[in-house]
């Protein structure tokens, strides 16, 4: 791939026109699981960037960063299929997509512990966002294996991009970081 088509792909992930609202709710089961993270950009900008980050970070990191993600969302998701409600739940999901936009733009490391939390922290706001919009004839795990396979697919995407390109493409890495971040600015201003 090239550099223009990587800048046509990416341009098109990030694109307004991108639905924000979240679908799969006249889906049911997995199909609505994997629906949901894809169609809501919010969620889809977050996941992408986590497994973008990972890829940037150095040993255990690289899969303790997604791993956490994916199995704080599941116990997030658990919390919402019960109707337990965050306070400010949305705004975390906006704010994930913000830091995890600047996290990437700036290729940080933080120790991992600090990493670690943060990224169970915002994950856990997904997964209750996730179970709290549980379609209603949708089984509860069928629903929650499809979220899951699709987050962890999001990752293993955004990880495999940063493998993939070359170290050339490190500025647009730090580019989509930038444009997720702004777009997590605009997401907590709305």
């Amino acid at each position: 791939m090239n550099l223009r088509h990587s800048l046509f792909a990416l341009a098109l992930l990030l694109s307004p026109a991108a639905a924000f609202a979240h679908g799969g709710h006249d889906q049911a089961g997995v199909l609505a699981g994997l629906v949901h993270p894809v169609l809501g950009l919010d969620h889809l900008l977050a996941m992408l960037a986590v497994g973008l980050w990972a890829a940037q970070q150095t040993g255990a990191a690289r899969w303790a960063l997604p791993l956490t993600f994916v199995a704080s969302m599941l116990l997030g998701g658990l919390f919402g299929f019960a109707g337990l409600q965050i306070p400010l739940m949305e705004t975390g999901i906006a704010g994930s997509v913000l830091a995890f936009g600047l996290l990437l733009a700036v290729a940080v490391r933080l120790p991992t512990a600090l990493a670690l939390g943060l990224t169970a922290l915002f994950a856990l706001t997904h997964g209750v966002a996730h179970g709290l919009e549980l379609p209603a004839l949708a089984s509860r795990w069928s629903y929650a294996l499809g979220f899951v396979i699709a987050t962890a697919a999001l990752h293993a995407s955004g990880y495999l991009m940063v493998r993939l390109l070359p170290q050339a493409a490190a500025s647009l890495l730090r580019l989509a970081g930038a444009a997720s971040a702004v777009t997590g600015v605009w997401l907590l201003a709305n």
